[in-house]
């Protein structure tokens, strides 16, 4: 069953280091040892940590503008800065630096929410481990010391004497959202890697990734492996595939309705798809409990839920006969088949978030519903109020209080924009037709106005930054296939063949490696199509691999248009190198400082001819005086 965990919660992870657990539910197998040790040991990280936090204190000792620590060139966060962090692990341990800075951002942050008097200063001192750290992945020359000993190695620090559970860089970075980090380009290269299936995870060592043995191998039977649907981009391809077919299922199901009741073969394949997917998220929450709980499985569950209530409803109709209300039951079971149709398109929307488009669109309409809140609880408080009043004078007037469905509807239509203020004049007249124009007044001028207001700022919040978010949300989608991986990947509805097919009768019993072999044989089978295409892909991909190997250039470089005659242009032979040199400005400096450098060689110079005109003149004085 495929890992989309969302955050990387603490108790996922506790679970993960928690052999109990496996052994408890038996059902969800591992195989493999979960237990993870840090790299290098726990009280070091932490000992470092703490000389990173001292650096960054005394380099930032004041409230700055963030921008004097984010621009090029800064004047605050140095390339002496630089240098000293990278110094702050020695020769043995400098590959947790920038895990270490990350969590002094983290220490940064909690400590600008419990001292607010100092909150800006330490969220400076927090962006300033993030540049720092950029800085570090981007300076590194050495791409696989930086792949795998600074991004993917794990490490843990000391919390109360207790080591935490270890993590890598890339998994910090998305849990803390450190966007810096997140858009640097050694960082994304080892997303892209992992997207790919270029760098897997160790079967031996789980805390170490390795890179895949056959990446540059142009035969196609190398390729036609089932463990290559570890690869977050074959999974997220094939859960965009069965989402598209769960939706022409569903569209085959509401456009042939069944007059007399029948379940006929695309009903039944939807709801079989539905209980898969059921399943799936039942998993999740059995392995990481209610932390997993996010916008998605809640929009999920509320869609299943409707399909399982439209089941239902068929089945009361199976269990009467024609003329005792079955047509009623049947069309109601339709009618909540066919409430459910925007949800089955919104649902896209969660496997398309790979693509640049859609996944900028969705950061912006998940931090558009988090503002929301603020909205809703200013919402529910006046909505109480005036309820209460409206209701109150409801009983007033007739002591009977029947009209609360008007007073809701009424209520509902003004929150719509669409007042009606017919009907509030009988309410002890005229308190009820004033309280009215007063709801409408504060619900339609001033709430809707603050909602409007919260969604601007955050739409302008993302987009001035979009890039980034769509780069954080990408490794944020990677990141929850390639954390805690299943040994054998079975994406619902496939996870059914998994649980009744193979887990219940064959792996209490059958050993290892035979067990192991059955399910290479299921999912090459069931995986046939998809596992040819993306064979073809690789094999392709191959050649490229090797063509950039043999012109000493990186696996996954690309040869622009502005790059084919690059080696055919001599810029220094030709003299331009010189030119360039004398027209362009530097950058580096301010030129205000430019000039004061100036201004102080003139004056050095003037200084040093006003001593030799003065030494001059005394030795001149001195003739004189001997004559």
């Amino acid at each position: 069953m495929p890992s989309l965990l969302g955050p990387y919660t603490p108790e996922f992870r506790n679970w993960a280091n928690n052999r109990r657990f496996i052994a408890r539910y038996k059902v969800l197998p591992l195989y493999r040892d979960t237990h993870i040790e840090s790299a290098i040991p726990a009280d070091e990280v932490t000992k470092i940590a703490l000389r990173l936090r001292y650096l960054i204190e005394e380099a930032v000792p004041c409230e700055l503008e963030d921008e004097q620590i984010t621009r090029p060139h800064s004047k605050v966060i140095t390339k002496k800065v630089v240098k000293a962090a990278k110094e702050a692990g020695g020769p043995d341990n400098r590959a947790c630096v920038v895990y270490c800075l990350l969590v002094v951002k983290r220490w940064f942050k909690h400590q600008a929410l419990i001292e607010l008097w100092d909150a800006d200063l330490h969220a400076v001192r927090a962006v300033a481990c993030e540049v720092i750290a950029k800085q570090i992945i981007e300076t590194e020359e050495d791409m696989t010391y930086l792949l795998h000993s600074v991004l993917l190695k794990r490490y843990a620090f000391l919390i109360d004497g207790e080591p935490t559970p270890p993590v890598n860089v890339i998994e910090k970075a998305v849990d803390l959202h450190a966007l810096r980090v997140i858009g640097s380009s050694g960082y994304q290269k080892c997303v892209s890697y992992l997207w790919k299936g270029w760098l897997v995870q160790d079967e031996d060592d789980p805390a170490s990734f390795v890179d895949f043995k056959d990446r540059d191998n142009t035969s196609l039977l190398s390729h036609l492996d089932p463990d290559r649907m570890r690869a977050p981009m074959y999974q997220n391809a094939a859960q965009l595939l069965i989402s598209l077919i769960y939706l022409a299922l569903y569209t085959g199901a509401i456009n042939t309705i069944n007059p007399n009741g029948d379940l006929d073969a695309v009903e039944a394949l939807l709801y079989v798809f539905t209980f898969g997917f059921i399943c799936d998220e039942l998993t999740k929450f059995w392995k990481a409990g209610y932390h997993i709980i996010g916008f998605w499985n809640v929009f999920n569950g509320l869609l299943y839920s409707l399909l399982v209530v439209s089941l239902a409803l068929r089945f009361v109709a199976f269990s009467r006969d024609w003329d005792d209300n079955r047509q009623h039951f049947n069309q109601m079971s339709y009618s909540f088949l066919a409430f459910a149709a925007p949800m089955f398109w919104g649902r896209l929307l969660l496997y398309l978030d790979s693509f640049r488009f859609f996944g900028a669109m969705l950061v912006v309409l998940k931090v558009m519903m988090k503002e929301s809140v603020i909205f809703f609880a200013l919402l529910f408080v006046v909505i109480v109020g005036f309820l209460q009043a409206f209701i109150g004078m409801d009983y007033a007037d007739d002591m009977v209080g029947d009209d609360t469905i008007f007073i809701l509807q009424a209520m509902a239509n003004a929150i719509m924009q669409s007042p009606d203020f017919t009907g509030f004049e009988r309410f002890s007249p005229p308190f009820g037709i004033i309280l009215y124009y007063l709801f409408t007044f504060v619900v339609m001028i001033i709430l809707l106005n603050i909602l409007i207001a919260l969604y601007n700022s955050a739409y302008e919040d993302i987009y001035e930054n979009s890039d980034d978010e769509f780069l954080a949300l990408f490794s944020q989608k990677t990141m929850q296939f390639v954390r805690a991986p299943d040994e054998n990947v079975f994406i619902a509805p496939f996870n059914l063949v998994e649980i009744f097919l193979l887990v219940l009768p064959f792996e209490w019993w059958m050993p290892k490696h035979a067990y192991e072999r059955l399910n290479d044989i299921v999912m090459g089978t069931i995986y046939s199509p998809l596992l040819l295409a993306a064979a073809f892909f690789e094999v392709h991909t191959a050649r490229d691999i090797r063509r950039n190997r043999s012109r000493g250039e990186d696996d996954d470089d690309t040869v622009e248009e502005w790059e084919q005659m690059v080696d055919q242009v001599d810029f220094e032979g030709e003299g331009w190198t010189k030119k360039v040199a004398e027209s362009k400005s530097n950058v580096e400096e301010e030129p205000a400082v430019l000039e004061v450098r100036k201004l102080r060689t003139e004056v050095n110079e003037l200084k040093d001819l006003l001593q030799q005109l003065s030494k001059a003149l005394e030795k001149t004085g001195a003739g004189e005086s001997l004559i």
